[in-house]
């Protein structure tokens, strides 16, 4: 059956229609709230135990220190006094050696390793408070240095390799000039009964006769007369 001129209107205005709900249908309304996002990633502290980060091994300069490590001016320590706050204290190590706390004074902490000063604390502190509990940290260590003066080629400070033999550390300086006294070469140390004089015999020391394998420590003064 033909189609009228009022059938094919309607028809053309019914597909208008659905075009229209289909093209609405797809795009998203105007003022509609965005898709919800994905919630931000927190990133959960590292548990006890477990390898430090950047952030934390940065802070940590003491990691690296020997066990055996000597104490000596410059130092920056914390010493804790488990539960007591006022006693526990931070403290850098001064030129004469010692260190400051309250109740005992003045301690001498130049040349011995953490656990001795730990233990001196403890010990001093025996009369204030029961059975002290005393940890020692290096904050802060300076690099153990020697120093050369006298008849050699390049006076001055020589940083400390591990186990440094005087023989390296005058080489280090340069080695001995042509009127260089060189048996009567004196090591001078700051030790905790005071200064030592020690003899060192470099023609000796070279044919390997004696005092070829002492070794420096830091802050010790090797004196090469004319």
């Amino acid at each position: 059956m033909p189609l009228t001129l009022s059938h094919r209107a309607f028809v053309i205005a019914a597909c208008g229609i659905a075009l229209a709900a289909g093209t609405s249908s797809a795009q998203t309304p105007r003022g509609a709230a965005p898709p919800p996002q994905p919630p931000p990633v927190t990133r959960q502290p590292s548990p006890e135990g477990s390898a430090p980060t950047t952030a934390e091994r940065t802070h940590t300069p003491h990691a690296t220190l020997p066990d055996d490590y000597k104490l000596q001016s410059g130092d920056k320590l914390r010493i804790e006094v488990y539960k007591d706050t006022q006693l526990s204290q931070s403290v850098q190590i001064r030129p004469d050696g010692k260190i400051t706390l309250p109740l005992v004074g003045d301690i001498a902490a130049s040349g011995l390793t953490p656990l001795a000063l730990r233990d001196r604390i403890a010990t001093s502190l025996t009369d204030y408070v029961n059975n002290p509990v005393v940890t020692v940290i290096v904050v802060e260590g300076t690099s153990p240095t020697a120093y050369i003066v006298g008849e050699v080629n390049h006076p001055g400070p020589v940083v400390l390799q591990a186990n440094m033999t005087v023989l390296q550390a005058l080489a280090v300086a340069g080695g001995l000039k042509d009127f260089a006294d060189s048996k009567n070469i004196r090591i001078l140390r700051k030790g905790i009964t005071g200064q030592q004089s020690i003899p060192f015999n470099y023609k000796d020391a070279i044919k390997g006769m004696n005092a070829a394998g002492v070794t420096l420590q830091s802050g010790d003064t090797v004196v090469v007369p004319d």
